[in-house]
């Protein structure tokens, strides 16, 4: 049995769509278990929904709400024909579940609404999909991944609960191969036991498969994504990024560590414990070598780039120039756990403690106000925190010499610097 995870652009249109199918037809003796995200920038414009309507905004939340709805029977009707009304139903099950909140006032915290909403993405792409490929002859069971994958209330970054989800995952998942050659369900969600959704911070899809994977006891894991494999660096950002055929585990726990965006800092863990390789493919050209990891020793790999844009820098300084000893640094850290912070980078100096953080303004607000009770405190935003793997001086002077360097730690592999 293999697991097989599809991101957003692989979906984000009736194209490609289509050509998830003719992708999973490539595989026609497996079981498979299909873990898919949200279509395109669906997570993205629902996330504008819940700011809207936290920020009480209700009619712009249900406007930019009704342009989701739209667009996914929109495109429900391009590719379905005998499907398409019950597919329709499955669809409006799920508007009506978020529209039940947008008519509702705001009275938690934006973290859980963000979750309540946003989940509504994967649920409307999967139930999309499972109707198309049972339209072309592609037998799939649709399985809401809420009622599998228990975590805590931590939502946005929510925790798993493996012992009652492996228990779930036994007696509710493995079963069905017994009779159906492919499952489908949602990446990037869960819910609590009180059933309410929840996610596994962004880019979780990844996180999910591997989850299923190392539970089923899976023979591999392939990401299906719109590059030609892992590369040293975001294409996006760096248009002479080379491709990396071949990682081990250790590495890409590095490159997520420092926030490389391919896979998701969770994802290798559940592989690792089993041996599970990990293949990285493109979904617009399947016969391309692609990236596999492994559990192997490697040796000669080329700098690997990794860019986090809006950063935020907080620098905290001891009132009456006393040290900033471990009882401060053990303040902050609390703080840190308290308000579900996780430092970039942070450095200590005599009378000072800096950290960077991606840029969430409301629990940098919360951070800063607090800490300013035993701190004066400064914050400088629109940073970028550029590290370097495997670094050599020709290609961080290339990528930092004309730059203001604000802060800067190195290892022996690893070189990071806080740019303006």
């Amino acid at each position: 049995m293999k697991v097989f995870k599809f991101g957003g652009a692989s979906v984000n249109n009736t194209e490609r769509v289509k050509n998830l199918g003719k992708i999973l037809k490539r595989y026609p003796d497996e079981k498979l278990l299909v873990v898919i995200s949200a279509m395109g920038k669906t997570t993205n414009a629902l996330e504008k929904v819940a700011e809207a309507f936290f920020q009480g905004k209700k009619e712009e939340a249900l406007q930019l709400f009704e342009q989701v709805k739209q667009q996914h029977l929109s495109t429900a009707k391009y590719l379905l024909v005998l499907n398409y009304l019950p597919c329709a139903v499955q669809l409006k099950n799920f508007f009506t579940e978020a529209e039940w909140l947008l008519h509702d006032k705001p009275v938690r915290g934006f973290d859980y609404y963000y979750d309540q909403l946003v989940c509504i993405g994967e649920l409307l792409s999967t139930a999309l999909i499972s109707h198309y490929l049972n339209e072309i002859g592609i037998e799939n069971k649709w399985i809401d991944v809420r009622d599998i994958i228990r975590t805590d209330d931590n939502f946005r970054d929510a925790n798993i609960d493996w012992e009652f989800t492996r228990s779930k995952v036994q007696s509710s998942i493995a079963p069905l191969f017994n009779d159906i050659p492919i499952v489908l369900t949602q990446g990037f969600i869960g819910a609590t036991d009180e059933n309410e959704s929840t996610t596994l911070g962004r880019e979780g899809s990844d996180y999910t498969a591997a989850v299923f994977s190392n539970m089923l006891n899976a023979e591999s894991q392939t990401i299906w994504k719109d590059v030609i494999s892992v590369m040293n660096a975001d294409p996006k950002q760096f248009p002479d990024a080379l491709p990396i055929h071949e990682l081990n585990y250790n590495e890409v726990i590095e490159m997520a560590y420092y926030g490389a965006q391919v896979i998701h800092p969770k994802t290798i863990k559940p592989l690792q414990n089993k041996g599970i390789p990990l293949y990285v493919k493109c979904f617009l050209d399947p016969s391309l070598e692609g990236t596999v990891i492994h559990d192997k020793a490697l040796n000669h790999l080329p700098p690997i780039i990794v860019l986090k844009e809006k950063q935020v820098l907080l620098e905290m300084s001891s009132k009456d120039f006393s040290f900033v000893g471990e009882h401060h640094v053990g303040h902050l850290y609390h703080l840190f756990e308290k308000l579900k912070i996780k430092p970039n980078l942070t450095q200590n100096g005599a009378i000072s403690f800096l950290c960077v953080l991606d840029d969430r303004p409301e629990k940098i607000e919360k951070l800063a106000l607090e800490a300013s009770e035993i701190f004066n405190v400064t914050v400088m935003k629109d940073l970028s925190l550029l590290t370097i793997r495997h670094y050599n001086k020709e290609i961080f002077e290339k990528l930092a010499g004309d730059k203001k360097i604000l802060l800067r730690q190195q290892t022996q592999d690893t070189i990071q610097v806080l740019v303006q």
